[in-house]
């Protein structure tokens, strides 16, 4: 594990603080879940980036043609 040493303006440490007290976790597990967090979602912003670009119109309408042309289920319908 790593150590870092991290400068946080005062009323950004206080909200993590609180925050942190809130959760019931120490301020070193609520930063390490935050930059987690960030992470996951920028990961995931590159996956879906990668993905899109290797997407084809021709094979998403392939998909949808198989579709069934049904009413939907009583439980599944929008009024």
């Amino acid at each position: 594990m790593s150590t870092l040493s991290l400068r946080l303006p005062d009323s950004l440490h206080a909200k993590v603080r609180d925050l942190a007290s809130e959760e019931g976790i120490s301020i070193n597990q609520f930063l390490t879940l935050a930059a987690a967090e960030k992470v996951s979602a920028l990961l995931t912003v590159g996956y879906l980036r990668e993905r899109g670009a290797r997407a084809s119109r021709e094979a998403f309408d392939a998909v949808l043609a198989r579709v069934p042309d049904v009413d939907p289920d009583i439980g599944d319908r929008i009024e």
